[in-house]
Parts: structure tokens; sequence; C-alpha cells
């Protein structure tokens, strides 16, 4: 049976190997464009992958989660602030669960 120290220092070692690899290897200036433009939108992409399913998991009715999902969608595109948006979004699905359940 393997102990969980081992497994400790896998993930440590592969999480080290991520970050410093890039550093290492990658030691001249960028200057292609589309590789800019692709490594400047990763993190974008990253948190909306990671983040979505999460939303509409987040409460018990699906309904209210894309509810409130939208309601957040649209206040963001309306340039409203972080607490703004997750505020409105809450009252969004504390609302709809209320009528629906």
């Amino acid at each position: 049976m393997h102990s969980i120290y081992s497994y400790i220092i896998v993930m440590a070692v592969v999480t080290y190997l991520i970050r410093m690899l890039p550093l290492t290897l990658i030691r001249r200036e960028i200057k292609s464009n589309f590789i800019k433009s692709f490594l400047y939108y990763v993190p974008y992409a990253t948190l909306a992958a990671m983040t979505f399913p999460a939303i509409l998991h987040a409460s018990d009715d699906m309904r209210a989660s894309v509810c409130g999902f939208a309601v957040a969608l649209a206040l963001s595109f309306r340039k409203k602030s972080l607490l703004t948006v997750a505020v409105c979004a809450c009252i969004a699905v504390f609302v709809v669960e209320l009528i629906v359940i």
C-alpha cells in the first residue's frame, strides 16, 4: 500500500515542474503575436472552464442556477462591479428557489 506522503511528493514535483519548465526552456522574448494572444487568454478560458460547471450545480434546482448565471452575465456585460454582480446573482437564485420550491 502506498503512503500518502508519496502522493504528496509526486504532486509537489509535478506542480513544481509545470511552473519551472516554461521559465527554464523559454529564455528569449516571444515574438509571435499568435502565441502572445493565446497565452493572454489562457487564464480567462481556464477560469471559465472551471467555473461554469460549478455555477450550474451550485443550487439544487438547475433553473435557479441558470437564472443566476443569466443575471450575472447581463450585469457583467454592463460593466458592474464584481460585488454587485455576485450579490445580484445570489439574490436571483434565492428568489427563483423561493418561487419554484
